[in-house]
């Protein structure tokens, strides 16, 4: 029989290194966060407390119900924006991994006219669409930008709805997915896919085509891609082990 006390040691250490191999893929720097579902438990969540990803250890992580209160804080700091994680679990179900990050490639997609698009097979899950979230349209426009309540979580939960990804705008992007190692797989490709793209603009020049993944394409390379031998290398450079 398993054990869950162990299986719950294992995804602590899985989730310390989800930090830190966003952190060394620059997709979060001394900011930014990822969660995961508590296994058996839909309404609590784990997440670091208030420090940088490439910091994070097994001691610093804490667990969250989903109003985003802390389960035992103990005197930790915690994340200003933990509500993206409680709002996009409550509205998502079939969610078991967040990541909010700001990843400096995104950043031009979510403030131009021009989206995101698939460009290399690693990439299909872009093909379902990202949409962006403006904060705006919920807070008005003397904000922060950042996510600092329920209520403003769970507008970006609706933005994001059914997709993998979300960018926000001026601030950076909210990526989800069913595994921990899925997540950090997306949130890594989706960095490179707008590098790429970018790239690819400026090759093509002003109004040049681009041949971007077909949607059919995108379909079958999103489901063919679960990251999982990536995030074995990824996971033992990351805890050393």
């Amino acid at each position: 029989m398993s054990d869950p006390q162990a299986a719950l040691a294992t995804l602590i250490d899985d989730l310390v290194a989800a930090n830190r191999i966003l952190a060394e893929h620059g997709v979060v720097d001394g900011y930014g966060h990822v969660s995961v579902r508590v296994p058996g438990n839909t309404d609590r969540y784990l997440l670091s407390r208030s420090v940088a990803p490439a910091s994070v250890t097994a001691d610093d992580i804490m667990e969250y119900d989903l109003d985003s209160n802390p389960v035992d804080q103990r005197g930790r700091g915690m994340y200003l924006e933990r509500f993206i994680h409680g709002e996009i679990y409550r509205l998502r179900p079939d969610v078991q991994a967040v990541v909010h990050n700001h990843s400096p490639s995104v950043i031009p997609f979510g403030i131009t006219p021009v989206p995101l698009k698939p460009v290399y097979h690693m990439c299909g899950f872009v093909g379902a669409g990202v949409p962006i979230f403006e904060i705006r349209d919920t807070a008005g426009a003397a904000t922060d930008m950042l996510i600092r309540s329920n209520p403003l979580g769970k507008a970006l939960a609706e933005v994001l709805g059914v997709k993998p990804a979300a960018l926000m705008r001026g601030h950076g992007a909210v990526v989800v997915a069913p595994t921990l190692p899925l997540v950090v797989g997306r949130s890594i490709y989706l960095e490179m896919n707008a590098r790429l793209q970018m790239q690819a603009m400026q090759i093509a020049g002003p109004g040049g085509a681009i041949n971007y993944l077909e949607p059919g394409e995108a379909e079958a390379s999103a489901t063919t891609n679960d990251y999982a031998r990536a995030w074995e290398m990824w996971r033992k450079k990351a805890l050393g082990k």
